[in-house]
């Protein structure tokens, strides 16, 4: 039996004109119209009877939902469930902005070992007198402004750093200005540390602030406070040379241990160079007082031992604390 494709809306596709609708040449088209069906063994393409509203010719989709609005072939969609009492909700939105850590405190740990210990031992060493403490405030204000300047040269950018190059800038100048009313001598150490400081700047600003000659030029910079320590209680410098050599030799050594122990971790050159200095030290600090020695044999002992083993900055710090510690042992005990 040969089938033809009636055209849209003919009365082969009954009221709802289907155009894909195939029934036989020889099919009764009333009874199509009517039913709306093809005869038996077709696909029936209009609405049933079962529909009385596609029945009278509603264009409308059928509905191919599932039960309870579910798509057919496809999982049940689910409530949310409601968050548990004293959960805390999920943000939804940009994240506040943290302070940069070190905005007002620097970062940079040894700094303050380094910047105590030759002020207590000029304490241990020559007494204390009143003008000590404005010296004190001035000494760690100027280092905070030095740090800020320095950075602002690095980057090139002060204006970031206006806040805080004002506010030590002021203490520093307030404090030292006690300091020089009650002892005008101390002027005359301002070219060393202003040579000490141009040195600094100048490694700052070609991004090479961790330079070894950098760093010992630091390391003899904060010692200087030592004989200025000294002559606020009315001592002359030179008494205290001696204090002076031992606690230079300290820093200068920690600048070496360290270096070898993390950023020149397995430099040959910089372990021998290290382990040299501290050995050197070591004779050198026993002539000045044979105290000395016990505390350099251990710093010798650290820099030979140490920097084979891999060593966290915590422990480094908490070794450089223990070190400190014994320097000012052995400075009161030699004193």
């Amino acid at each position: 039996m040969r089938t033809v494709r009636k055209p849209a809306g003919s009365a082969g596709t009954g009221r709802t004109g289907n155009p894909g609708a195939v029934v036989p040449r020889d099919a009764d088209p009333a009874a199509t119209a009517r039913t709306g069906t093809a005869p038996e063994g077709r696909a029936r393409t209009g609405p049933g009877p079962s529909d009385p509203a596609k029945a009278a010719g509603s264009t409308a989709r059928p509905d191919r939902t599932g039960p309870e609005g579910a798509a057919p072939g496809r999982a049940k969609p689910t409530a949310a469930r409601p968050a548990p009492a004293g959960s805390v909700p999920a943000r939804h939105g940009p994240r506040p902005r943290r302070k940069k850590r070190g905005q007002w405190v620097p970062p940079q740990h040894g700094a303050w070992a380094m910047l105590l210990l030759p002020y207590l031992a000029g304490l241990l060493t020559a007494g204390y007198a009143w003008p000590d403490l404005p010296l004190l405030v001035a000494w760690i204000a100027g280092y905070l402004l030095s740090y800020f300047a320095l950075l602002a040269v690095k980057t090139r950018r002060p204006a970031r750093y206006r806040d805080q190059l004002l506010a030590y800038g002021l203490t520093a100048l307030a404090a030292g200005a006690v300091v020089l009313a009650a002892r005008p001598q101390l002027v005359f150490y301002a070219p060393v540390f202003a040579l000490a400081l141009g040195v600094n700047g100048f490694f700052a600003s070609r991004h090479d602030d961790r330079a070894l000659v950098n760093g010992l030029v630091s390391a003899a910079a904060a010692t200087l406070i030592l004989p200025v320590v000294v002559s606020v209680a009315g001592g002359s410098p030179w008494e205290a040379g001696g204090t002076f050599t031992v606690v230079l030799l300290y820093l200068a050594g920690t600048v070496l241990f360290v270096k070898s122990c993390i950023r020149e971790r397995g430099n040959r050159a910089m372990y021998s160079a290290s382990a040299a200095f501290h050995a050197i030290a070591l004779a050198v600090a026993a002539w000045i007082a044979p105290v000395h020695a016990v505390v350099f044999g251990w710093y010798l002992l650290r820099a030979v031992a140490l920097p084979r083993r891999r060593m966290t900055p915590f422990r480094l710090g908490l070794v450089e604390i223990a070190g400190s510690l014994l320097i000012l042992l052995s400075v009161a005990l030699a004193a």
